[in-house]
Formats: structure tokens, C-alpha cells, sequence
């Protein structure tokens, strides 16, 4: 059997590193051998966003590198979806593999499913019902027209059969496999406690201070929400140091504006390792990235979401994440009000930490799966 692989963007390289493992111990146990040929689009082009990755995660080397990036949403999409029907016409593949909501995800969705060729989509179901969001585009697209829908939670199934996207003639295609983020951290833990030296290079100690990152463009391309949280984080940092891997193109921005960043402590972006060591080792968590509100929880951190709305709306409900937007003073006293009380991290929401050799043994058993 044969899989393509399409990935472009760090959170995916991460989910896509947990599912090779499981195709590898797979071929190793002796069931019907698989093959996978990984496709990188190029979405994340910085060195420190996706090269490292792929050497400290082992992921395979891909064999496609479609060096796509730097563009519009529309020509980003455009581009990658014209070479990756190349690959996947001369590959032929049992199954096309898609991770998350990013424009390879929706690149690599169309591109199949114009080739009639069967899809899967890991971590389907999400939803922030927030139509302006280029992620929630892309997820729906994903999600209508994929053959099999891996569910991190059983929220996730629940919207998918709210929109009628449910089981079929031909077997059972919306599953709740767990969230392959969790085998991720269970996996890579330990190994970046004895990998990274992070901490020692930041000179901070565990405790004693604060996460953050900034990314989202409704945050980064709207100044009065940039500038809040920038403002909010100077306030706290008076207090509690405040470390801040900056993304590329938050960084850019910053420079073009070049507000005073005084006490914060703002560094490159950092490889996985390095960054589930911050992540473990913190206080709380400051951001606006999808993967990192899931991690805090793994950790048992308290996380501040600056956002309106989350995909993960189970930890808001369980209390342990909060929705703020970009207000200053609700980013500021929202973690002050953290300091008191105790939070309730023993739900299980994402499964056993064996989404990835679950998603294998489905793909293995279901090739003749084809939604009408």
C-alpha cells in the first residue's frame, strides 16, 4: 500500500512524524507492508520552522520538497495545488494523507479528490465557526470531501454529524481516534528533558516564567489588537518574566513598527524539543495558536487564549483555558487571577496517547472505503 503524505507547516510535520512511526512499527510487526511518500509544499520555509523538525522529530526525508511559499493565500494554493497533482499523478497512491487546516491542507484535498483518489483528514472536526478565519475555509473543505475523517475528540464528531457528515454505505468514515498531539507529547517528553538545554541557554529556571506566542494575522495584522498584547505582556513581564519565540512574520511586523518590547525576553523560534521544554517547565501560557492551547493542557498549564473563539472549547468549559481576545486589561488580570485557585487537568479529552497506530489500522483495513 502506498500513502502520500502532504504536510507544509510546523503542527503538521509534528502529526505527520507520529503517524510514520506508527507505518513504521507497523512494517516491522509484519502486517501488509506500507509505503509513504512525504510531500512538503514549502508553506514554512524558515529554517527553524520546519528543516529542524524533520531531523530532530526522525521524520522520513521527504521526496517532494514543492518549495512553495512567501504568497498570497490564492496563489500560495493555486501553486501548490497544480504541483501537488503532479506528484500524485506520477506517484499513484492507495491514499492521500492531509493534517490540520493549513492552505496545503486544502491544496493537497483538492488536488486528490479532483484525481479521484481516496482521502483522509487527521484532526477533522474542528471548528471555531469563525467563517473569516483562512483556517476554517480550509478545514470545511477538508472535511466535506475526504473519505475518512480522524476525530481528536468527540466534540470534533459531534460537528461533523451536525453538518451531515456521518457514516456511509461503505463503512464507518467520521472516527474518534484520539489526538495525535497527545502521542506526540507523550512520545517526544522525556526525549527533549534529556535532549533540550533550552532553559540553561535562556539562563531561567522552571517557574519562573511565562510562555508566549503570537501568530494569528487577526492579532498581528490589526495594530490596536498587536499593540494590547504587546502592552499586556510588558505589564505582566514587570513581574514575571515573559519568554517570546517570535514567528518570522510577527517578527517582520514588529520591525516595521518597532514598539518597545521592554522585559520581554523575545528569541528565534525554537525547534519542537526546545519548545515542549518551555512549554513543560512554565508558569502559564500566552497564545494564539491552536496546537499550543492542547499542549498546555498535556503539561498542566494554565493557558491564556488571545482569541474570541477556540476550537478547543473543552478546556474553556473545564475551566483551565480562557478566552480573552487582544484586551489588555483581561490578558493582565486574567493571569493575576491564576495565581489563586486550583485547576482540574484530569479529564480525559484526546485519547490514550495511540491515535497514530489506531489511524494506520484503519487506513490497512479500510481501502475500499469511498464516501458517495
Amino acid at each position: 500500500m502506498l500513502i502520500v503524505t502532504i504536510v507544509g507547516a510546523r503542527p503538521q510535520f509534528i502529526k505527520a512524524a507520529v503517524v510514520s512511526r506508527a507505518i513504521g512499527e507497523h512494517n516491522v510487526g509484519g502486517g501488509p507492508p506500507i509505503n509513504e511518500v512525504i510531500v512538503h509544499t514549502g508553506q514554512h520555509y524558515d529554517g527553524n520552522m520546519f528543516q529542524v523538525f524533520f531531523e530532530e522529530l526522525h521524520i522520513p526525508t521527504p521526496a517532494y520538497n514543492l518549495g512553495i511559499d512567501s504568497c498570497s493565500h490564492g496563489l500560495m494554493t493555486g501553486r501548490m495545488l497544480e504541483s501537488s497533482e503532479a506528484v500524485l499523478q506520477e506517484q499513484k497512491p492507495d491514499w492521500v494523507l492531509v493534517y490540520g487546516d493549513t492552505n496545503s491542507t486544502l491544496a493537497g484535498t483538492l488536488a486528490a479528490k479532483k484525481l479521484h483518489l481516496r482521502l483522509a483528514h487527521v484532526e477533522a472536526g474542528l471548528r471555531s465557526f469563525n467563517m473569516r478565519m483562512p483556517e476554517e475555509q480550509n478545514r470545511l473543505v477538508a472535511d466535506r470531501l475526504s473519505d475518512v475523517l480522524f476525530c481528536p475528540t468527540k466534540t470534533a464528531v459531534t460537528n461533523l454529524k451536525k453538518e451531515g457528515i456521518g457514516n456511509s454505505p461503505y463503512g464507518e468514515t467520521v472516527l474518534n481516534v484520539g489526538d495525535v498531539m497527545y502521542d506526540a507529547i507523550l512520545f517526544y517528553s522525556d526525549i527533549a528533558e534529556q535532549k533540550s538545554s533550552i532553559l540553561d541557554r535562556l539562563e531561567i529556571q522552571p517557574g519562573e516564567y511565562v510562555l508566549s506566542t503570537i501568530h494569528r494575522a487577526e492579532n498581528t495584522d490589526v495594530l490596536a489588537r498587536l499593540e494590547n498584547i504587546i502592552l499586556a505582556l510588558r505589564e505582566i513581564a514587570e513581574e514575571t518574566k515573559v519568554i517570546l519565540p517570535l514567528h518570522p512574520r510577527t517578527r517582520k511586523i514588529l520591525s516595521d513598527w518597532k514598539p518597545s518590547m521592554l522585559g520581554i525576553k523575545v528569541i528565534d523560534p525554537v525547534s519542537y524539543l526546545d519548545m515542549i521544554l518551555l512549554e513543560k517547565k512554565c508558569q502559564a501560557i500566552i497564545t494564539d495558536s491552536g496546537g499550543i492551547q492542547k499542549e498546555a493542557y498535556f503539561f498542566q498549564k494554565p493557558c491564556i487564549t488571545l482569541r474570541n473563539e477556540t476550537e478547543w472549547v473543552e478546556l474553556v468549559n473545564a475551566g483551565v483555558n480562557y478566552l480573552v481576545g487582544a484586551d489588555k486589561n483581561s490578558i493582565v488580570e486574567t493571569f493575576n487571577s491564576l495565581r489563586s485557585g486550583t485547576l482540574d487537568f484530569s479529564q480525559d479529552f484526546y485519547g490514550n496517547g495511540t491515535a497514530g497506530e489506531k489511524i494506520v489500522e484503519v487506513l490497512v483495513n479500510h481501502q475500499g472505503i469511498r464516501r458517495k
